[in-house]
């Protein structure tokens, strides 16, 4: 599916924050649609190709949880989760989820404004004039299709996965510190905030089903193929 990066869906039912967003984001150039439970914003979600999803987590009928789960089986569109819940368990479990992003309400319009661009940013297809196709064992990745294989089957990864397994698989024989793969993937400078990488690794782990990602320990992550591979 061919994402349209200038869409964006809100799904949050608080008619003030989603009006507010909407009108925020009409003027900078969105195209803004609004869910207001989570049944009607999962629905969308798996219907359009949207450039970004903004989710709020307490919804009616589906929780943002339960939306979240279900629409990272279908697309791996960049989703910022909006929350009132502040306990970093939250965050690390929704990172788990697949969520890029998160932010605690209330938040401030113009930081999500750059953090809806740098998500679009990273995960955008952007055009080459030949396929650059890497391999390493069962994984081949396709940079300018943008789409990740084991043994000829699709996987569905996040923008963050997809940018932590790009950057691993053209540089097979180096160890990344997690500050490495934060300032490159990211795009910020790293605050020592390990949960963030870790759950990330452990959800691309999960999803190639391999430990072709390997722990060096004190000094970050490589690649390697192993016996059992």
């Amino acid at each position: 599916m061919e994402f349209n990066n200038n869409t964006i869906l809100i799904i949050e039912d608080d008619n003030e924050i989603s009006s507010m967003l909407s009108e925020f984001l009409s003027q900078n150039a969105f195209k803004p649609s609004v869910a207001v439970n989570g049944i009607e914003g999962l629905r969308m979600a798996q219907s359009e190709p949207y450039g970004c999803v903004l989710l709020d987590l307490m919804l009616p009928y589906k929780s943002g949880d339960e939306v979240l789960k279900e629409l990272r089986a279908v697309s791996g569109a960049p989703v910022i989760v909006l929350s009132a819940k502040e306990l970093t368990r939250n965050k690390i479990e929704l990172l788990e989820l697949g969520a890029d992003d998160y932010m605690t309400k209330p938040f401030d319009l113009h930081e999500l404004l750059a953090r809806i661009h740098a998500n679009i940013k990273r995960h955008v297809n952007i055009s080459s004039p030949q396929n650059a196709v890497f391999e390493f064992g069962p994984i081949s990745i396709d940079t300018t299709a943008r789409t990740v294989t084991i043994n000829g089957q699709q996987a569905e990864l996040t923008a963050k996965e997809y940018g932590i397994l790009e950057l691993m698989l053209k540089n097979p024989e180096k160890v990344f510190s997690k500050q490495n793969l934060y300032e490159s993937v990211w795009g910020e400078q790293y605050a020592y905030d390990n949960d963030t990488i870790n759950t990330h690794v452990s959800n691309l782990r999960r999803k190639l089903d391999s430990n072709i990602i390997k722990t060096v320990w004190g000094m970050g992550y490589k690649l390697e193929i192993l016996d059992n591979l």
